[in-house]
């Protein structure tokens, strides 16, 4: 039955010439030579005819109806039995491309931090093997989330985006953007990492930004998550009719500054800047930017913008730039109430069973991950009355997310944040006393800042290329500009970026530098650079800003900020993912700049 099957396809190519040894091996192969007398006296001829091999192959043929196939097929429902190397070779090449771009986002961050201690500072890693584990835990949890996002929640957003425009009104639409992006800041692993860092701010010497971490913490997340969904809801709007970004940032960008000017001369706000402008950086993680770019490719398909190739942009920028006004305002709010509004700081409560491990994780898992599912299925069964396709994969890719979350909570405490705060601990003793054995500074003063420095460049610069977002940024990148503005070229304009900037923050922890000057200075020269720039490379270069800031990055540099104001005795160590944002911006755009002007004067030198 089965040579029966593929019969047609045999005797088409039995049409054209057939060599002698094919066709022996062809008669060999099935039978034939007993029943078929003769064929080695055929086959010595140059030729066969082809009546004599279709008339002996037509003897042992056997018609089957397509319905008796199907009849078959539905009586004998037997699942295939897969023995373990079937298994290993259908599950390892799925799971190693996946478990490799996490690893290699996470692992050379944290050598290079286990590096500098080992070689320049010349002190063992406390709690190795719990370090380890913790971040394996990461980079699992990690994995598991990613995939889960994949799976589960993605199609739905993309789906949402190009079913609604047709079938609800603006005003809804622009409600559910708002409400998407508010669910998804809630589902951002690095949100748990803010939690971690309000142990170590003073309540005495930054009481707002003690309040903004303890008692106020709803408050803070709140404000992000507005900000975030009207960022959105922005940038939804944008797509429809078709808004600049350039724009956009020449209208936003300004009015920031100078309410970060009025915080910086009233002193009960000053420590909230850096939480403000960090906030802007936390947001645009693993959720909020694959979500919110799925519905705005949905939505620029469903509007006729689909062939735009800088339609997934801007959405990064926007969403990283409202959350800061937002937390200044609750903060600005927050500080009117005089000491009334001062709430008592309590001690968490550690003797709960809710605040034990594993508990404390999977509780914040369902609380990240279980509203934003709810809001996707209640708008696609409810909203748009279409039913939740492939079922069992939606199902896989919410326990597969949340599975993730809560893996990668239990490892973010154990590994990032325990190695970023020894990492902040022990760096200053490079060039000033060890804070907990008093030891004396390893070398002088001079030389230990510069290490301190470089080393704050080596993190940043190496977290952003080893940044897998990246990457496919480039092609873009190489695709708007015609090759003139190579992936290898961003990469590393970015990355430069971001080490300097990273530079900079710890210098301003370091020094007591005033963060607001640095943050208005850096985002003034980045506004001057958006005015003398095109479109694509404004896109670009003010997206950079949010792509560097993943899950990762984001618990280890806020761990080694908190550590490093410790050691040195300041009031908090917020700032450093600030300066990280605004240095890549500027990379990007006088690189994108330069590469302008040398393409022009190359085009006038072959013209002439």
């Amino acid at each position: 039955d089965r040579f029966c099957f593929h019969i047609s396809n045999y005797i088409e190519m039995c049409r054209k010439s057939i060599r002698r040894s094919t066709c022996a091996r062809s008669i060999r192969g099935r039978g034939l030579h007993g029943k078929f007398p003769g064929w080695e006296a055929i086959l010595s001829e140059h030729k066969l005819r082809y009546g004599l091999y279709l008339g002996a192959i037509q003897r042992h043929e056997r018609q089957i109806g397509f319905g008796q196939i199907v009849e078959a097929e539905s009586k004998a429902k037997l699942r295939p039995k897969l023995r373990p190397i079937d298994l290993h070779r259908l599950v390892t090449p799925y799971v190693s491309v996946r478990f490799a771009e996490q690893m290699w986002a996470v692992i050379p961050l944290a050598l290079m931090l286990i590096g500098f201690q080992a070689l320049a500072l010349r002190t063992s890693l406390l709690e190795a093997e719990e370090i380890a584990i913790g971040i394996f835990s990461v980079i699992i949890g990690l994995m598991l989330f990613m995939e889960g996002v994949k799976l589960g929640l993605m199609p739905f957003a993309e789906n949402i985006g190009f079913e609604m425009p047709g079938k609800v009104h603006p005003s809804v639409l622009l409600l559910f953007s708002l409400l998407l992006g508010a669910a998804a800041t809630f589902a951002e692993p690095a949100i748990g990492a803010l939690q971690a860092a309000a142990s170590s701010v003073s309540p005495e010497r930054a009481p707002w930004l003690r309040q903004l971490l303890g008692p106020y913490a709803q408050w803070l997340v709140l404000a992000v998550a507005a900000g975030v969904g009207l960022a959105v809801a922005l940038g939804t709007l944008r797509t429809i009719f078709g808004w600049r970004l350039k724009t956009l940032v020449l209208l936003i960008v300004p009015p920031l500054l100078a309410l970060t000017a009025w915080c910086a001369r009233h002193p009960e706000l000053v420590p909230v800047i850096g939480l403000a402008w960090d906030c802007g950086g936390i947001t645009t993680g693993p959720v909020t930017v694959p979500l919110v770019l799925a519905v705005g490719v949905g939505v620029a398909a469903s509007v006729g913008r689909s062939d735009n190739p800088l339609s997934g942009f801007g959405v990064v920028t926007l969403a990283s730039l409202i959350p800061v006004a937002a937390v200044l305002g609750v903060a600005i709010y927050l500080s009117s109430q005089g000491s009334a509004g001062l709430m008592p700081v309590l001690p968490p409560d550690t003797e709960s069973w809710a605040r034990q491990t594993p508990f404390v994780e999977i509780i914040g898992a369902l609380r990240a991950i279980v509203p934003l599912v709810l809001l996707l299925v209640l708008v696609q069964v409810l909203l748009l009355r279409q039913k939740i396709r492939q079922k069992n994969v939606f199902v896989y890719g919410i326990v597969v997310a949340l599975t993730g979350m809560a893996v990668f909570n239990l490892g973010l405490t154990s590994g990032l944040v325990a190695l970023g705060d020894q990492a902040g601990t022990n760096v200053p003793w490079a060039f000033s006393a060890h804070k907990e054995t008093g030891a004396p500074a390893l070398y002088p003063y001079a030389l230990g800042i510069t290490m301190t420095m470089v080393f704050a460049f080596v993190v940043g610069y190496g977290a952003t290329v080893a940044e897998p977002a990246l990457n496919a940024m480039g092609i873009t990148v190489e695709n708007l500009t015609d090759g003139a503005f190579r992936k290898r070229n961003l990469i590393h304009a970015v990355a430069a970026g971001v080490g300097v900037g990273a530079a900079l923050g710890v210098a301003r922890i370091l020094f007591n530098l005033p963060l607001s000057a640095l943050l208005i200075g850096g985002y003034t020269l980045a506004l001057g650079l958006t005015i003398f720039s095109r479109e694509e490379m404004v896109n670009l270069a003010w997206d950079s800003a949010g792509v560097t800031t993943g899950p990762v990055t984001v618990p280890l540099l806020l761990a080694l900020g908190i550590g490093l104001g410790e050691a040195v005795d300041a009031a908090e160590g917020f700032g450093i993912l600030a300066m990280c944002s605004v240095g890549p911006i500027i990379s990007v755009l006088g690189t994108g700049l330069w590469i302008d002007m040398h393409t022009r004067v190359r085009r006038r030198s072959g013209q002439s």
